[in-house]
């Protein structure tokens, strides 16, 4: 195990692992009440795509569009994490909708799910993790 098992990452490759990524945690928050919700998405150019069918999620952006996003992965030796906080909106433009209806963005359950949102990111950190023992904690 190296010195420091956790490292940041930069922006570039935060993108890169958020851009290999399909599912990920939407967090929202309206009146203090922190809500999250497992997404299917897809990311690029800035921003992260998702579909969702009509409820919570959609009326809770509505309220707060502030959002956080969480996405990550892991092996037996390691994995990494990456968070994107941004401003998410339902797109209701007729040729904003065509274009995310080219993205590789498919349900994963067998529902309908008419509303594409976006969320524009603003602010993106990741981090790498190596695992290993826990180091002694009361060395003798």
């Amino acid at each position: 195990m190296t010195e420091t098992p956790v490292q940041v990452l930069g922006s570039e490759e935060a993108w890169e692992l958020l851009g290999s990524g399909e599912l990920g945690r939407l967090a929202t928050c309206v009146d203090g009440v922190p809500d999250i919700f497992p997404v299917n998405y897809h990311a690029a150019d800035g921003k992260i795509t998702f579909r969702s069918g009509e409820g919570t999620k959609l009326a809770e952006l509505a309220v707060n569009g502030r959002v956080a996003f969480e996405t990550d992965a892991y092996t037996d030796a390691g994995g990494w994490s990456v968070i994107a906080k941004g401003e998410a909106r339902i797109l209701t433009g007729l040729g904003e909708i065509e274009e995310a209806d080219k993205l590789p963005l498919r349900p994963w359950i067998p529902t309908l799910k008419y509303n594409y949102v976006e969320i524009a990111v603003d602010e993106i950190s990741a981090r790498r993790f190596e695992f290993g023992p826990e180091p002694e904690r009361y060395p003798v």
